[in-house]
């Protein structure tokens, strides 16, 4: 008489073949999907190494641009700093004509105080009406260009002329705000209209976002008017 397994031989026994059959199972599920994505997986891993090694090569070359544009724009204010005026619109020009960024628009402003720093009004003029027409230019910048184009055209250009051009700053309660204020007082002295420019004053000498030389300036307007 044949003697029956025991009964833990024969579950240990159908565990395992349960076990090979869910491998199975798993492995020809595992197929059907390679067979229908393995395409598509390999296009998205090829992608996302591409888009990370683009990536880190992209900021390379940034970090690399804008540290020759740091450098290129050292060297235009060395060669002024030495006087060589001509040479340093040379390579501050080179910035601008290079479309160098956020050196472009700095280059621009440092041409308009090269020009300034030669007695060359009209040209700084020129240079600080061409920055305030451009719409893409940093708007910090832009403000500093108008507050320097209206303090050099304040003594001869039409009165509504500044006016329009530092209304914004007004209105936008820039930082500048205080700065237009000024401008616009010392305009009504211009104009004579005293009334205004005491108004102008009385605002900025309480005004805490202003510093303190300005309020002291315009303390000091006040008395006088």
């Amino acid at each position: 008489m044949k003697k029956k397994p025991a009964p833990q031989e024969s579950n240990d026994f159908e565990d395992a073949f349960i076990r090979e059959i869910d491998e199975e199972i798993k492995n020809e599920k595992l197929k059907r999907i390679w067979d229908k994505y393995g395409l598509f997986i390999i296009l998205f891993v090829v992608l996302a190494v591409f888009s990370a090694v683009s990536f880190e090569s992209i900021k390379a070359w940034k970090d690399k641009k804008n540290q020759e544009n740091s450098d290129t724009f050292a060297y235009a204010l060395q060669l002024q700093n030495l006087g060589k005026f001509d040479d340093a619109q040379k390579v501050l020009n080179s910035l601008v004509d290079n479309d160098a960024g956020i050196y472009a628009d700095i280059a621009q402003m440092q041409i308009a105080n090269l020009f300034l720093q030669q007695k060359k009004t009209d040209e700084a003029i020129k240079v600080l009406e061409k920055i305030t027409a451009q719409d893409d230019f940093n708007p910090q910048m832009k403000d500093i260009a108008v507050i320097k184009l209206a303090s050099y055209k304040l003594d001869n250009a039409p009165a509504e002329e500044i006016k329009n051009m530092l209304q914004p700053l007004l209105v936008q309660q820039n930082l500048l705000a205080n700065s237009a204020k000024e401008i616009l007082a010392m305009l009504a002295i211009r104009e004579k209209d005293f009334s205004t420019a005491k108004s102008l004053y009385q605002e900025i000498s309480i005004n805490p976002k202003a510093t303190d030389t300005m309020r002291t300036r315009a303390l000091n307007m006040l008395n006088t008017l």
